[in-house]
């Protein structure tokens, strides 16, 4: 896909919590068969000003600034960046080097797998 290809207008959703549960603050964007997610999304943010104005029937209306906002989709940018200069982003935003993330990241999996095989463990010598 060529980065001059139009994307489909995105709409942002969020998961409908079970009766009782947290609300899954992650939004998702459903992609189509044969559609592709767009490499930024752009958000206006709405920014409440405290001040009014009159509207057009003289009532005070509330002022409000429309701030763009673009969000770039990392994974766009690790296949097309050098990898020094995605670091450089990912540590300007707060995130460890890639290849430190993935690192922890893997300890984190490993502990997790490992817990559960002596979940497995435990279940298979409870039920003999």
């Amino acid at each position: 896909m060529s980065i001059n290809e139009k994307y489909e207008i995105p709409t942002i959703l969020y998961e409908e919590p079970q009766p009782g549960a947290k609300p899954n603050p992650i939004p998702y964007i459903e992609v189509l068969e044969n559609k592709t997610m767009p490499p930024v999304l752009f958000i206006f943010e709405y920014k409440h000003t405290g001040e009014t104005e009159p509207d057009h029937n003289g009532e005070p209306a509330a002022i409000i600034d429309q701030i763009p906002h673009k969000y770039v989709d990392l994974e766009f940018l690790k296949e097309r960046l050098p990898p020094q200069l995605n670091d450089t982003i990912r540590t300007l935003l707060g995130m460890k080097p890639l290849k430190e993330a993935q690192k922890e990241g893997q300890a984190i999996l490993d502990k997790v797998n490992n817990n559960v095989e002596k979940l497995k463990e435990a279940k298979a010598k409870k039920e003999n």
